[in-house]
């Protein structure tokens, strides 16, 4: 089971106890999901979803808020790997119109109401019930496994952009895009997705995206730091053979005993340990040095090597001494 239905289905076990705020969660639900059926005088109402939980919940709202006469449906899908959609239908019938006014549906005059229903939403607890009733009828949240993602799909741009000032009231980032002819309402950040789910009531989904995320970036902060420790013992290992084929170029055509003593003992110290850090090969000279003090002479070491390379001339002592350290 997806991480979406999971959120889903313990989104649709939260109850609220005050009715206006299941008024706003079963308005949400119907502004999305819901079509009208007319003929001729009469209206009937059409609420389609995919997951049997939303739909028992669509049906239980109607029932505790107008007691009005519903059914549910379910339609078959005929393609493989489709899921069933199920259907609460609610016929025409005395209070039906008082239902859909209620609603945001449709105003007193009858003509159709665009958008989230601002008397719907006026306290915080309200718009938290109708985030939860988009997301139940649209919505979907990525596997925190992989990227970060929170949307909630709308055919109506009006209602998608009242959706994300909606959620901007919560100061989260959200945004509209239009994919084909859907709206798409949006978040990215990992942290206002959890605070999002908190909103909603999803504190389960919201405990497992938590420790998804944790151990993500866990795992991420260990492969960054392994790469680097990677890319330093690299680094480290590469230097240690350059030096110590540079000294063994001056030891051959120079010879060791030209050198002075200063660059000697480092020289012999690299190449009878060739693992050994710039730290650890101060520690073993004498007396001591400091990293600053080992690749100083390193560096002379390298110029000296150069100069053999390319053919410079030297004086009889290769290298005047190296200042104390």
């Amino acid at each position: 089971m997806s991480f979406s239905m999971l959120t889903k289905n313990e989104l649709a076990r939260v109850a609220d106890a005050r009715r206006c705020c299941k008024l706003a969660e079963l308005a949400a639900l119907v502004k999305m999901d819901g079509s009208l059926q007319i003929s001729g005088r009469r209206v009937s109402l059409n609420i389609f979803n995919h997951n049997a939980a939303v739909v028992r919940k669509v049906f239980k709202l109607i029932k505790e808020i107008f007691s009005l006469q519903a059914e549910v449906l379910v339609k078959k899908k005929m393609r493989l790997h489709k899921n069933n959609v199920y259907v609460v239908r609610i016929p025409p019938q005395e209070g039906l119109r008082e239902m859909l006014v209620q609603l945001g549906m449709v105003k007193s005059d009858g003509a159709l109401r665009e958008g989230v229903p601002g008397d719907l939403v006026r306290n915080e607890c309200c718009r938290r019930a109708y985030l939860r009733g988009v997301f139940l009828g649209g919505g979907s949240v990525n596997n925190p496994g992989g990227t970060y993602h929170l949307e909630v799909i709308t055919g109506k741009e009006r209602h998608a952009v009242d959706i994300c000032r909606l959620l901007k009231k919560f100061n989260f980032s959200a945004k509209v895009s239009q994919r084909k002819s859907w709206y798409v309402v949006y978040l990215k950040e990992s942290e206002q997705i959890v605070e999002c789910l908190n909103n909603m009531g999803a504190h389960s989904a919201l405990l497992e995206f938590e420790n998804a995320r944790i151990y993500k970036d866990m795992r991420n902060r260990v492969n960054r730091l392994v790469n680097c420790e990677t890319a330093n013992l690299n680094k480290t290992v590469n230097a240690s053979l350059r030096q110590a084929e540079n000294i063994r170029l001056i030891a051959r055509f120079l010879g060791m005993d030209k050198l002075p003593p200063s660059l000697r003992e480092v020289a012999e110290l690299r190449i009878n340990f060739p693992d050994a850090s710039l730290k650890e090969l101060g520690e073993m000279a004498n007396p001591p040095l400091g990293k600053s003090g080992v690749n100083h002479r390193l560096r002379k070491l390298d110029k000296i090597a150069e100069k053999l390379r390319t053919g410079s001339d030297f004086p009889e002592s290769a290298a005047p001494e190296v200042e104390s350290e």
